[in-house]
């Protein structure tokens, strides 16, 4: 098994940054696709970029955040990232990452095997 806890949300601006990290625990980490979801007030959880175990040769993101977001993963610190650039008031949600044991990567949520609990960010206008 693994388990994940993210920590980096906030309360930011229209167009500030933020970066999201995952720690992960447990064993097989290398190995897995990590992702990141988020899910806004009353709906719906979403995808929002994915990573598979080779790095960032391998990426997938949503299209309401490719060219702001850019995930990213330290298999050595077992650690992946979400840096989010040109935040917008959309992007308020909790960001959940999640690991699949298939290390082909993949957008389902379904998908994912462990999920993490979650962190908080706020974008005001």
């Amino acid at each position: 098994q693994v388990q994940l806890v993210e920590s980096g949300g906030g309360l930011v601006q229209a167009g500030d940054s933020l970066r999201l990290s995952c720690a992960a625990s447990g064993r097989t980490f290398s190995r897995h696709t990590m992702g990141w979801f988020r899910q806004p007030p009353g709906k719906e959880r979403e995808f929002v970029a994915a990573i598979s175990w080779s790095g960032s040769r391998n990426t997938r993101y949503a299209d309401s955040v490719k060219g702001r977001f850019t995930i990213s993963r330290d298999n050595a610190k077992n650690t992946v990232y979400l840096q989010m650039n040109s935040l917008k008031p959309g992007d308020t949600a909790v960001y959940s990452c999640a690991a699949r044991r298939d290390p082909l990567i993949t957008i389902a949520t379904g998908s994912y095997d462990y999920w993490g609990q979650g962190t908080q960010v706020t974008v005001s206008s």
